[in-house]
């Protein structure tokens, strides 16, 4: 018993040491600043929009100013046909322009990702009307479509047209005259997602399909697309968003007109607010076209399953 308890028990093992959660929240607090930053950039507005959409605001008219419910969204509902005009000429733009876009910049993307002399410059050049602002984009093609000296005086020296025709002017043309000019500046930026896309397709692919005795047809269908898929959701559902809210373009082009047919959403919140300065059925209008777009957007992204895993 004695030599029992004469032996040594081993030594406890040494505690561990709670690791310090600061390195863990560390990087949340450094970048916490700037969130709080966007954070007041972006929220600020957004409840601003939504508290001024209850209310009857027109600083020109003090006097009428105060609370008014839904009074706004039941105005541009029930009462206001410019509303449902604007809104319907809007989809129209929309469906149109990123379509066209789609289809342009997938071919383009397609060609500069082949091997040909001068590929760099040929990807420079497509890709170039993307850096253009659109204020400056608008100015060229303005410039352009100028009666006097634009594209339609050459056309009528070569007896196509006549002397003086302003496609812009005319309610027959003028959709597009628009969606011509906005094509230029729209197409790079899906050629650039989808080359950037293509480039991570394995060439093994490609080559196993050749083996098998595919056509080229059957490789895009089956090979390219399917790889594509969620570069042209993404892209189709940034660029729609950014056409529905295009004004700069629409408005140095057109202004809405003529006859108001080239009027989107947008454009009709801006001459609410700027113009007629009635500010809280603009701010209603806004809070209206918010919903529209969020709706489609979770709706697109649902059926179009993004992300998932193509079969």
């Amino acid at each position: 018993m004695a030599q029992a308890a004469a032996v040594a028990k081993p030594p406890a093992p040494p505690r561990r040491r709670r690791a310090s959660a600061t390195p863990r929240r560390l990087p949340y607090l450094l970048i916490a600043p700037a969130a709080l930053l966007m954070l007041g950039f972006i929220a600020y507005p957004v409840i601003s929009v939504f508290y001024y959409s209850l209310q009857n605001y027109n600083p020109t008219k003090p006097w009428r100013n105060g609370f008014a419910g839904v009074d706004n969204f039941v105005h541009a509902f029930t009462e206001d046909p410019l509303f449902w005009d604007s809104l319907v000429f809007s989809a129209k733009w929309v469906v149109v322009e990123v379509g066209l876009q789609l289809m342009f910049g997938l071919a383009l993307a397609l060609i500069v990702n082949q091997t040909f002399v001068g590929r760099a410059l040929g990807r420079a050049m497509v890709f170039s009307p993307w850096a253009v602002s659109g204020v400056l984009t608008s100015a060229i093609w303005v410039l352009l479509y100028n009666s006097q000296t634009g594209i339609t005086r050459y056309l009528a020296d070569v007896g196509i047209g006549s002397y003086g025709t302003s496609w812009l002017s005319d309610t027959g043309t003028v959709f597009w005259a628009a969606i011509v000019a906005d094509l230029w500046r729209g197409v790079p930026f899906f050629a650039i997602l989808i080359l950037a896309d293509l480039q991570s397709v394995s060439k093994d692919l490609y080559e196993a399909a050749e083996v098998d005795g595919a056509s080229r047809i059957k490789q895009f269908w089956h090979i390219t697309l399917p790889h594509l898929k969620d570069a042209i959701i993404l892209s189709t559902l940034l660029r729609a968003v950014w056409e529905f809210n295009n004004v700069d373009l629409l408005y140095t082009l057109t202004g809405g007109g003529p006859a108001g047919v080239t009027t989107t959403l947008p454009l009709y919140v801006a001459s609410t607010s700027v113009e007629s300065h009635n500010f809280g059925y603009a701010s209603a209008l806004t809070t209206v076209a918010f919903v529209i777009l969020l709706f489609c957007s979770i709706v697109y992204l649902r059926l179009s399953k993004f992300g998932g895993e193509n079969k």
